[in-house]
């Protein structure tokens, strides 16, 4: 096996191509550094394409006291909101209200803390609802005469991921898909790490590995011949996809008899996301499934509350992934974390290694901020904080009805449901997709459903897709809707033009 040597050092190399990692190596990137980020997958090929797809505070978090966490995260659900405003949408989520779970004042004096805690709520407050003749109370069971609203957003995981990645990669940086971490030997002021790619190894020289590997953390650690004191606990959550269970575009918290919620959430147009689960999870987890027993779970809170009873028959699909929680006392549940740690292993004899625990989707951009913020002592050239105010690739739009209008004026030839998806896709960027598109023809090869060769050629040249999976489900939700048929052209195609 040959092995292929990068021609400098660089500053960073980045392990894993996740939200955590992709934001790292975006904010780095913009500072000034030289960047490398490989991952030994598609980019939010694991933990970051397997979320609730909440970009939220964390309403649940206020019962567990951690109050910090939750204004941290409201205020970073502003920031996101404002940086990618075609993925990240307000939505109203109705919580009907179970007194013999939780009492009326106390969801009042949650909801309360939940619209002030996070300074300027821009999105609106919460507020009791009466749901008897109403479109929200309408799917519900008669039990439910009250509920609560409160505001919250819903966005796209895996592609912020990808634009994540767009960001770090117009700074410079290299993103190194499929390329998976080896083995790494640790000098004084560099690190000499081994990747492998299609059976070839290569070679790359680094003043620092941040490792973001999510729940693959330990194992990286092991590979770099270091450890860490932290106790972690890997826990399982899965997430349901059905047909439409009512009708609007509004969502529902639901409370189950052990205390946890479960969210019911709109999903790409047509569909709903039932989730989550938290079961504790042992073994691989890019093999993690999920079980009967989550499902029956899931159905279960759900016939508890809607007249129309959910069966496993009903699930279109499912998707499970595996979260890294830390624990500072492994015998107590109240000492687990859902924040995030950064963990600097350094001494002046070797090189430095900055390892990222945990983190939630919503708090990615405020992660890699910190994680620079601990590094730059380590390199003076290291610029200052930018991301906060900065649009994430396509998303330098003020209005979205505005900007919709605009793009049908400017392709009037293009059915309006699929205009529609290009922009809350790609933003702005729907602009360099259809460049030199006219009519239908020029988008080229239909592969099914509303995907045609023109996005397909977007996402190969753009945003890494190489698979028909790449394509499908983590740069679209088009697999929903997909043939198996169609996925079959779509793969011979791409086989044909790779």
């Amino acid at each position: 096996m040959s092995i292929n040597h990068t021609e400098k050092t660089v500053d960073l190399l980045i392990i894993g191509g996740g939200i955590n990692g992709a934001a790292i190596a975006a904010d780095a990137a913009g500072r000034g550094l030289s960047v490398v980020l490989c991952e030994q997958g598609d980019l939010a090929c694991g933990t970051s394409s397997a979320s609730s797809q909440l970009i939220h505070g964390g309403l649940r978090y206020l019962e567990y006291g951690d109050f910090r966490l939750v204004r941290k995260s409201l205020k970073e659900r502003a920031i996101l909101q404002k940086k990618a405003p075609h993925l990240i949408k307000p939505a109203r989520f109705i919580m009907p209200h179970h007194p013999k779970l939780r009492s009326a004042w106390l969801i009042r004096l949650g909801l309360f803390l939940y619209d002030h805690i996070g300074g300027k709520n821009v999105f609106g407050k919460s507020k009791k609802i009466y749901l008897k003749n109403t479109l929200e109370g309408d799917p519900l069971k008669s039990d439910f005469k009250t509920g609560f609203s409160t505001i919250d957003c819903i966005g796209n995981d895996a592609r912020l991921v990808v634009l994540n990645a767009m960001v770090a990669a117009q700074h410079g940086a290299q993103i190194l898909t499929r390329h998976k971490l080896v083995s790494a030997k640790r000098n004084k002021d560099h690190w000499q790490a081994t990747l492998s790619h299609q059976q070839q190894s290569i070679s790359i020289t680094a003043k620092m590995i941040i490792n973001a590997a999510g729940p693959w953390v330990e194992d990286v650690l092991e590979k770099l011949n270091c450890r860490s004191d932290l106790k972690i606990r890997l826990v399982q959550g899965c997430h349901l996809i059905t047909p439409k269970l009512y009708e609007g575009d509004h969502a529902y918290i639901l409370q189950n008899e052990d205390r946890r919620i479960v969210f019911i959430l709109p999903y790409a147009n047509k569909f709903h996301c039932i989730g989550t689960t938290e079961v504790d999870y042992k073994g691989d987890p890019g093999q993690v499934k999920t079980t009967a027993t989550e499902i029956d779970y899931l159905c279960d809170c759900i016939n508890q509350h809607f007249k129309q009873k959910l069966t496993p028959d009903q699930i279109i699909s499912n998707y499970a992934g595996v979260r890294l929680l830390t624990q500072s006392d492994p015998q107590k549940s109240s000492a687990i974390s859902r924040d995030y740690t950064l963990e600097i292993n350094q001494d002046k004899h070797s090189a430095l290694l900055l390892s990222v625990f945990g983190g939630k989707i919503t708090n990615h951009r405020q992660l890699a901020e910190q994680a620079l913020a601990k590094i730059k002592p380590f390199f003076p050239h290291c610029g200052n904080a930018w991301t906060a105010h900065t649009p994430l690739p396509g998303g330098d739009i003020k209005d979205m009805t505005t900007f919709i209008d605009e793009m049908q004026c400017a392709y009037p030839w293009l059915e309006a449901t699929l205009l529609q998806r290009y922009c809350h896709t790609y933003g702005t960027l729907t602009k360099t997709l259809l460049a030199n598109t006219n009519n239908r023809q020029d988008l080229g090869q239909h592969f099914g459903a509303d995907l045609y060769q023109k996005e397909v050629d977007y996402l190969i040249r753009h945003e890494w897709a190489q698979t028909s999976a790449d394509i499908l489900w983590r740069r679209t939700k088009l697999g929903l809707v997909f043939t198996a048929e169609a996925i079959t052209q779509l793969d011979n195609w791409l086989a044909d033009n790779s």
